[in-house]
């Protein structure tokens, strides 16, 4: 069974930075598509970027130049560092993983708060 825990959320001011990290267990880790997902209150669950398991990213267009993934296999762990963080950015983020987009493996996610 895999488990994925996110942990780094928190609150922050505009123009800020926080990063985001998901440790996973179980499962073939290093074979997994990763995935940061973040959903706002009354809006849908959007994917914020993913890496597969060469390290190719793909991000969305809102986050673009101000978001990086990363990923480190030896340590079952996926990273989302946030710079430029905008009041847009506030939500809960959740971490995915699995074989396609979306991944079936969800962590509990974490809340992303930037207000001044």
């Amino acid at each position: 069974q895999v488990q994925l825990v996110e942990s780094g959320g928190g609150s922050v001011q505009p123009g800020g930075s926080l990063r985001l990290s998901c440790a996973a267990s179980g499962g073939i880790f290093s074979f997994y598509l990763l995935g940061w997902y973040r959903q706002a209150p009354g809006k849908q669950r959007e994917l914020v970027a993913d890496i597969t398991s060469f390290g190719l990213t793909n991000y969305a267009d809102s986050v673009k130049g101000r978001f990086a993934i990363s990923r480190d296999n030896g340590k079952n762990t996926v990273y989302l560092q946030m710079n430029s963080l905008k009041l847009e950015d506030t939500a809960v983020y959740y971490c995915n993983a699995g074989a396609r987009r979306p991944g079936v493996h969800w962590g509990q996610g974490t809340q992303v708060t930037v207000s001044s």
